[in-house]
C-alpha cells in the first residue's frame, strides 16, 4: 500500500541523522539486540584469531558499529569485524611481528594500517568510486572471498589441534603441519570436532530461537567446564573489562611502504566486502543505500576502531540479515546494538574468560567454510573456461602469495580477455566496401543509389565505413583494413553511425587519413557529429581536407567522388 503524503513526511522527519528513525523503534530494538547477540561470538572469535586479543575484536564491534549507523549510508547495515577484513589484518601483524623492535609496536603498527584504512575509504568514497568499486568480474570476486575463506580455514588448523598457530600465516602452517599432527592434543581437538557438530546440526527449531554460534559458543564452553574437568584446556583467558586504550599511530620509516600498501589494501577490501552486503541489504529492504556515503562512515569507523585498538570492520551479511529480519529498518537499530554490546563489555567479560580457544577456533573455521564460495566453483568450468582460469588464478595467489597480487591480477587477465572479446566483436564494425555486392554481402545499409554509384565507379572509389564504439582495440583493425587498399583514386570515411571514439583509434583514423592524402586520392570524411566530431576536431583532422570534403553527407560524397573520375 503506498503511504499517505502525511505518512511520508513522518518518515523523512522521524530521521535523526543518516537514516536514524524513530518510527521504528520496537523493530530496529529487536533487531540490534539480535545483531548483538550474534556479533558476541564472532566478535570474541575474530579477536582472538587475529593475535590483537578478544577485547580488539569485542570493541571493534561496537565501535564500528555505532559509527557507520551513525554516519553510514545504508538504513539497516550491521558493521562489525569480519572474516576477510581479519585475514588481511592478521597477516600483517604476523608480517610486522618479525620485523619490529617488540610485539606491542607490532601492534601499534598494525593498528596504524587499520587507521590508514579508513582514510583510504574515506578517499574512495570522496572521490565518487562506490559505484565503481564492485563492479568487479564475479570470476574475480568469487575467487578473492573463496581464497579468503581458504586463509581462515587453514589457519585455524592449529587452534583446533589444540596448538598455537604457526607463524608465517599460510605457509607457515602448511609446512609445519607434520610437526601440529605429531603434538596433537586429543580433547582440545575432541572439543573443536564437538563444536563444528553443533554448527553443522543444530535443529531448524533451535536456530529460530538463539543464534548458532552462540549456541555452539555456549555447548562448547559448558561442555569444557563440566565433561572436560581436569583437563587442561587453553582458554581465552581474562578480558580487560575497562574502556578501550587510546593507540597512538606509530609507523618507522622502514615499515612505511608495507604500511601503505595494506592500509590500500584493506580499505579496498573493506569497500567491496561492505557494498556487497549493502546491495543484500537492499534487496531485502527494497531501498537505495548511498555508495559512497557509506564509504566515508565506514572509513571513519576505520580510523576511530584503529586509535581505540579495535579489529577493522566492514558490512557484516549475517549480521545485517538477521537484523533485518527482526524488525531493524533503520540506523538506530545500529545504536542499539552498539549500546548493548558496550554494556556487554563494560559488565560481562568476566564470564568469557572460561571459553575455550579450540571452541572459538571452530567458530572461525566454520565462517571459513562458508565464505567459500562452493556453489560458483563447481559450476565455473561448465559456465567459462576463462572465467575457471580466472577464478582458480586468484584463489592461488590469494592463498600463496598475497591478497593485493590476486586482485590486481585477477582483474588484469579478466580486463585483457574482455577487451580482447569486444575489439573481436567490434572488428566486424570495420568495413571497407567498393561495390554495391559487397556491401550486400557485408549488410551495409546503403541506399540502391549509393550502391550503383559504387558499381560505377569499378572499384576506384572505396567506401571505409565505421560503426558503433571505435574502442583501442579497433585501432588494429583499421590499420589492417586501410593497408589492404590496392588502387584506387578516393576513400570515403563514414563515422555517421560512430557513437564513441577512442583516442588510439582516432589516431589510426587520423594516420589511414594521412597516408591516403600521400598516394595522392582524394579523401572524404562525412557524418562526424557530436563527441566523434570533437574529438576529430581536437586532431585538427579536418584542416588537412578542403572543406567540401568533410561537411557532405555519404550519398554527396559518393557522387562527388565518382564525378571526380571523369
Amino acid at each position: 500500500m503506498t503511504p499517505s503524503p502525511a505518512t511520508r513526511k513522518t518518515k523523512s522527519s522521524g530521521r535523526l541523522f543518516n537514516h536514524i528513525g524513530l518510527n521504528n523503534i520496537r523493530g530496529d530494538f529487536f533487531g540490534g539486540l539480535t545483531a548483538a547477540v550474534i556479533a558476541l561470538p564472532m566478535a570474541l572469535a575474530f579477536g582472538v584469531a587475529s593475535g590483537a586479543g578478544a577485547a580488539a575484536g569485542l570493541w571493534s564491534a561496537a565501535i564500528i558499529g555505532l559509527i557507520t549507523a551513525v554516519f553510514g549510508g545504508t538504513p539497516s547495515l550491521i558493521s562489525e569485524p569480519t572474516g576477510p577484513m581479519t585475514v588481511v589484518f592478521t597477516a600483517v601483524l604476523a608480517t610486522l611481528t618479525t620485523r619490529a623492535d617488540s610485539p606491542a609496536q607490532a601492534l601499534a603498527i598494525a593498528f596504524t594500517v587499520v587507521m590508514l584504512s579508513g582514510v583510504f575509504q574515506i578517499l574512495y568514497g570522496v572521490l565518487k568510486l562506490g559505484r565503481f568499486i564492485t563492479q568487479m568480474p564475479y570470476t574475480v570476486i568469487s575467487g578473492f572471498m573463496s581464497g579468503i575463506g581458504t586463509i581462515l580455514i587453514v589457519l585455524q588448523i592449529g587452534p583446533l589441534l589444540g596448538q598455537a598457530p604457526p607463524p608465517g600465516s599460510v605457509l607457515g602452517t602448511l609446512q609445519a603441519l607434520p610437526q601440529l599432527l605429531r603434538g596433537i592434543q586429543p580433547m582440545e581437538s575432541l572439543l573443536a570436532v564437538i563444536t563444528l557438530l553443533v554448527l553443522w546440526f543444530t535443529p531448524a527449531r533451535i536456530k529460530r530461537v538463539i543464534p548458532t554460534q552462540l549456541f555452539a559458543l555456549i555447548v562448547g564452553t559448558g561442555l569444557s567446564l563440566v565433561a572436560f574437568q581436569g583437563v587442561e584446556l587453553r582458554r581465552i583467558g581474562e578480558i580487560p573489562s575497562g574502556l578501550p586504550v587510546f593507540t597512538l599511530p606509530a609507523l618507522t620509516p622502514d615499515l612505511a611502504q608495507l604500511v601503505v600498501i595494506n592500509a590500500a589494501l584493506l580499505g579496498m577490501l573493506g569497500s567491496i566486502d561492505c557494498l556487497l552486503t549493502c546491495l543484500v541489504s537492499d534487496s531485502l529492504t527494497r531501498t537505495e543505500h548511498k555508495s559512497d556515503k557509506e564509504l566515508v562512515g565506514q572509513g571513519v569507523a576505520n580510523i576511530v576502531a584503529g586509535l581505540l585498538g579495535a579489529l577493522p570492520g566492514s558490512g557484516a551479511t549475517t549480521a545485517t540479515v538477521v537484523n533485518i529480519q527482526a524488525g531493524g529498518r533503520t540506523g538506530l537499530s545500529g545504536v542499539f546494538r552498539a549500546v548493548i554490546l558496550a554494556v556487554i563489555i563494560l559488565a560481562g567479560t568476566g564470564l568469557a574468560s572460561e571459553i575455550p580457544l579450540a571452541v572459538l577456533a571452530a567458530i572461525v573455521f566454520k565462517v571459513g567454510i562458508d565464505i567459500v564460495d562452493w556453489g560458483f566453483l563447481r559450476r565455473v568450468p561448465q559456465l567459462s573456461r576463462k572465467g575457471a582460469f580466472i577464478t582458480y588464478v586468484v584463489i592461488a595467489l590469494t592463498v600463496l602469495v598475497d591478497l593485493m597480487v590476486a586482485v590486481g591480477v585477477g582483474i588484469f587477465i579478466a580486463n585483457i580477455l574482455t577487451i580482447d572479446k569486444m575489439s573481436r566483436m567490434q572488428t566486424k564494425a570495420v568495413q571497407m566496401i567498393s561495390t554495391g555486392n559487397e556491401a550486400d554481402d557485408l549488410a551495409a545499409d546503403l541506399t540502391d543509389h549509393e550502391r550503383q554509384l559504387l558499381d560505377q565507379a569499378k572499384g576506384r572509389v572505396l567506401l571505409f565505413q565505421l560503426n558503433g564504439a571505435m574502442i583501442f582495440g579497433v585501432a588494429k583493425a583499421i590499420n589492417r583494413e586501410h593497408n589492404a587498399i590496392g588502387e584506387c583514386d578516393a576513400v570515403i570515411f563514414d563515422v555517421s553511425e560512430v557513437f564513441h571514439l577512442g583516442i588510439t583509434a582516432a589516431l589510426a583514423i587520423e594516420n589511414a587519413v594521412e597516408e591516403a592524402i600521400e598516394a595522392g586520392r582524394n579523401v572524404y570524411v562525412v557524418g562526424a557529429q557530436g563527441t566523434t566530431r570533437k574529438r576529430l576536431e581536437t586532431f585538427k583532422l579536418f584542416d588537412k581536407l578542403p572543406e567540401d570534403h568533410t561537411e557532405l553527407t555519404r550519398h554527396q560524397a559518393l557522387m562527388h567522388a565518382v564525378a571526380s573520375l571523369r
